[in-house]
């Protein structure tokens, strides 16, 4: 086991370009874990996890012992101040892994079910809506999340925090709008979009077939592409006295309503 107790280490100044910056992010092809159940998901998650570094005062190396099990990890005991030029979370555990990106292009996405239930989200910027769409679409165990015309760095910190490590539990594709069309009509995978145009209410259709359930940004919605390629475009009715919802709860009713039809299973 290594220690490094300086932030001016070069590993560690390697390690915050990665916490910091896109760009490196996709240059190295690694990015940064923070927390237990986060780094628990991820090796659950067949994550490649190349390093963990810990704060023995916050995280013992025998409760370390226990996470990694028998995967051959290297591990590194770090400073406080190392731990803290490292943190991007104000709540400190005291642990953070060094992990390989995957390749989430569209035309590597399996689907193991004949009646694959599946969300898209069109061009969503905002980590906070994106981590709550991925920890939604864990909690109904759907088959996959796509994301079109991506925006933000999948393995932005903001993604992984406020997925509470939902980033590693779902199925994730990204690509063009078009590529992704052309994937779901190819795999006979109905398209439900999520739009105000010549839509009907989301409780009429049916979504225990083969269904890919579409949501766009408050902000703009979804492009004339989703709408003039749709099965059936849909609408949750509004009461009030706005038109639109936040994303994340607009795809969270949309796919439990799915689930709910399919009892659940």
């Amino acid at each position: 086991m290594k220690t490094i107790l300086s932030t001016q280490n070069k590993y560690i100044k390697e390690l915050v370009s990665l916490k910091d910056k896109s760009r490196q992010r996709k240059k190295s092809g690694l990015f940064l874990i923070e927390g237990v159940r986060e780094v628990s998901l991820a090796l659950k998650g067949n994550y490649s996890i190349k390093s963990i570094l810990f704060y023995p005062e916050l995280f013992s190396f025998e409760a370390l012992t226990d996470l990694i099990g028998e995967f051959k990890i290297e591990v590194t005991e770090i400073s406080k101040e190392v731990y803290e030029k490292l943190a991007y979370r104000s709540t400190t555990e005291g642990i953070i892994a060094v992990a390989e990106t995957k390749n989430h292009d569209i035309s590597n996405l399996t689907l193991t079910t004949k009646t694959p239930l599946i969300l898209v989200a069109e061009a969503p910027e905002k980590p906070g809506n994106i981590g709550a769409l991925l920890r939604t679409a864990d909690a109904a165990n759907i088959d996959a999340v796509i994301i079109a015309n991506p925006k933000t760095d999948l393995y932005n910190p903001n993604i992984i925090r406020s997925s509470v490590g939902c980033i590693f539990t779902n199925n994730i594709a990204t690509g063009s709008t078009e590529a992704i069309i052309a994937f779901l009509k190819a795999s006979n995978i109905n398209i439900y979009s999520a739009i105000l145009q010549e839509s009907v209410p989301y409780h009429t259709q049916d979504f225990t077939k083969p269904t890919a359930i579409i949501v766009g940004t408050e902000a703009t919605g979804l492009s004339e592409d989703w709408r003039i390629n749709a099965t059936r475009n849909i609408i949750i009715p509004m009461q009030g006295e706005i038109d639109s919802m936040n994303v994340s709860v607009a795809a969270g009713i949309l796919i439990f309503e799915a689930k709910r039809q399919r009892e659940f299973k």
